[in-house]
């Protein structure tokens, strides 16, 4: 089963990287282009992921009884708080300056976009830090445990 969920996580990925790159979200420049309201191309690919995805989201649960690869559907509670808005703020101004996100950072690299190791490299720095000050603290762990498992 494993392995059957990594062949299906590889393909999902393969797709995903040949669809940022063929859309070229894996440019740099057309990305800030977008972001500068100069090309709206990147609108329509936007457009076109959520108008595929919010519907398998929304309806899968529905029609299936369980996941293909996993024992029962999940939502994430999703909360609007101080770190949440930092993080995009931070995540904005970083995708802003560069032009780069995570997931076509790797495609443009795939794509023999060399330069954008530069951008990874603050990703997983910013990750890494993220990490490093999410983590519970002796003394407090008690308390971010339980207010977390309320929500």
């Amino acid at each position: 089963m494993k392995t059957r969920v990594a062949l299906v996580a590889l393909l999902g990925g393969v797709l995903f990287g040949c669809g940022l790159a063929r859309s070229a979200m894996v440019s740099p420049e057309v990305v800030l282009s977008f972001l500068r309201w100069r090309d709206f191309g990147l609108l329509l690919v936007l457009g076109g992921a959520v108008a595929v995805a919010l519907p398998a989201y929304q309806l899968a649960p529905r029609w299936l009884k369980a996941p293909p690869f996993g024992d029962q559907f999940g939502r994430h509670a999703a909360r609007l708080d101080r770190s949440t808005l930092l993080g995009s703020a931070i995540f904005g101004i970083g995708w802003g300056l560069c032009g780069v996100c995570p997931g076509p950072s790797i495609a443009s690299l795939g794509a023999g976009n060399v330069p954008t190791l530069w951008a990874l490299l603050g990703i997983f720095a910013g990750a890494f830090v993220q990490g490093w000050l999410a983590r519970p603290r002796a003394g407090v762990a008690a308390g971010l445990s339980a207010d977390r498992t309320s929500a």
